[in-house]
């Protein structure tokens, strides 16, 4: 079972957004409401740095670009 960050979607510019972790299956299709409050809701997109790399030393935390982002994408 993954944990998956969700975020409502407010009605109006004025109210907050709410955070929650939900545990499911990586197998199950996203979330669109809450399952207790029926508030509507979508999953968020995190990340983390960090990558696995066959070079010299093993795995490395470090991006080989010299970039922030971590994901390769040459952005830097």
């Amino acid at each position: 079972m993954a944990i998956y960050t969700y975020g409502t979607i407010p009605a109006a510019l004025d109210q907050p957004v709410r955070t929650y972790e939900i545990r499911q299956s990586m197998r199950d299709a996203a979330l669109s409401t809450h399952p207790e409050t029926s508030e509507p809701i979508r999953r968020v997109i995190t990340g983390g740095l960090g990558f696995m790399s066959s070079g010299k030393g093993g795995a490395s935390a470090t991006p080989s670009s010299g970039h922030g982002c971590g994901a390769g994408c040459g952005c830097g």
